[in-house]
């Protein structure tokens, strides 16, 4: 009774080894947009490349394995519901960077929270601009001649609008059939060329585009402020699957102790940050 006793001891103790010893998870498996600084590349050249790369290292993680899609129609059906019908792992578990309480994924509490700004080629005549309604204080001749580029349905196009500007706007489509043109690369080229006098776009693009330009003539970013009634601030979260509370509370505590590191990689690409 006593040998019986102890081999059915050892087998429930041999049958829990495997599941106490499986090592955890080593890659942190982030959905991305392939060309679309500067938010992420392939070559990891974006702010939010950045961001996933701590996430990982403070997570134990020994290696960052993206999925890349366009950001556009159909990202997170292609990237974090996109399941492997045979192993039924998702292709990724993370979006680094959605607004918060995006519809299509739950969301973490935001890591940041950024603006719209206006932004321009370092022109000396509008270099009196320190908020982006001093726009509105150009003489009359002088803003009637401005070439303002904006994007179709944007806060930008919003405001033009009530400001009675819609007609000097040089307006481009949200997204092209191209996915290696980003917002990013439309207004820098328009803005270089001098085929747009200033532009109107979120912060984050804004801001890298000043960033990219600051060896010659250094462009100038110009944030809007806060106004009851157009929206040009948005906080900005991770994106994870619904009902995934665990990875979520993991995500919301990584995002609480490490703002700082987080707010530093945003202030190396310029982003005008509402929460400083």
């Amino acid at each position: 009774m006593n040998l019986l006793r102890a081999a059915l001891t050892l087998f429930v103790t041999l049958a829990a080894l495997p599941a106490l010893a499986q090592p955890a998870d080593p890659v942190l498996r982030v959905c991305s947009d392939p060309q679309n600084l500067p938010f992420s590349n392939q070559a990891g050249e974006g702010f939010e490349n950045r961001i996933a790369q701590e996430l990982a290292r403070d997570l134990g993680k020994t290696t960052v394995e993206y999925t890349w899609f366009p950001q556009r129609m159909g990202f997170v059906r292609n990237t974090l519901r996109k399941k492997d019908d045979a192993t039924g792992q998702y292709a990724c578990d993370v979006i680094i960077g959605v607004p918060a309480g995006y519809e299509l994924t739950a969301t973490t509490a935001p890591y940041m929270r950024s603006i719209y700004s206006l932004v321009h080629a370092g022109r000396k005549d509008l270099a009196s601009l320190d908020t982006a309604d001093d726009l509105l204080k150009l003489s009359p001749a002088q803003l009637h001649k401005l070439r303002i580029g904006v994007f179709a349905g944007s806060p930008g196009a919003d405001w033009l609008l009530r400001n009675q500007l819609l007609e000097r706007a040089v307006i481009f489509p949200q997204q092209s059939g191209d996915p290696a043109v980003n917002p990013a690369s439309v207004i820098g080229h328009e803005l270089a060329a001098g085929n747009i006098d200033v532009a109107i776009l979120w912060g984050p693009i804004a801001g890298y585009l000043a960033r990219e330009h600051s060896s010659s003539t250094p462009w100038h970013v110009v944030p809007f402020s806060p106004d009851p009634q157009i929206r040009f601030d948005y906080p900005i979260a991770m994106g994870v699957r619904f009902g995934e509370k665990e990875w979520k509370d993991t995500l919301d505590r990584w995002i609480a102790g490490h703002n700082e590191k987080i707010h530093a990689i945003l202030r190396e690409y310029g982003v005008p940050l509402l929460d400083e």
